[in-house]
């Protein structure tokens, strides 16, 4: 029997997934586990939601890129205690100016950070205080021993 139907793409496929994982019912936690720990009361407002348009988990594919580098999540990490200029980066971090130039254009293009000219120097600072929160969530679960 042949289909006229037109092949589904990934993000098809991965909203499919997406909405049969969220309408399933959560698994019990492991033996042990603390049903009050910080992490399981963030995911209940994930669960409820059982619609994602493929064009926001694209969206969100596309920001955790822009997050995938060491030095990206450095950046963050600098910015979500204070703005920074380029000169300032440099010196936290211990990385070549270009470099720092290079990585603050992707986070730009990508929506996480915002420059804004004071006098001869750009200070940047974080678009939005949730974008930390993803970084430090993840280097807290890789210092837990999560991989």
């Amino acid at each position: 029997m042949t289909s006229d139907a037109a092949p589904r793409t990934t993000a098809e496929r991965a909203d499919e997934h997406l909405d049969d994982v969220l309408a399933a019912p959560a698994a019990p936690p492991p033996a042990g586990a603390d049903d009050a720990s910080e992490h399981s009361a963030e995911r209940s407002p994930v669960r409820a939601r059982t619609e994602r348009p493929s064009t926001t988990l694209a969206a969100a594919g596309d920001l955790l890129r822009a997050l995938a580098a060491p030095v990206r999540i450095a950046i963050v990490l600098e910015l979500r205690e204070h703005d920074r200029c380029v000169h300032e980066l440099v010196e936290a971090l211990a990385v070549a100016q270009p470099l720092i130039s290079q990585h603050l254009r992707v986070l730009k293009s990508a929506g996480v950070v915002h420059g804004e000219r004071h006098g001869r120097e750009v200070v940047y600072s974080l678009v939005d205080e949730h974008l930390a929160h993803i970084v430090v969530d993840a280097v807290a679960h890789v210092e837990e021993g999560h991989r």
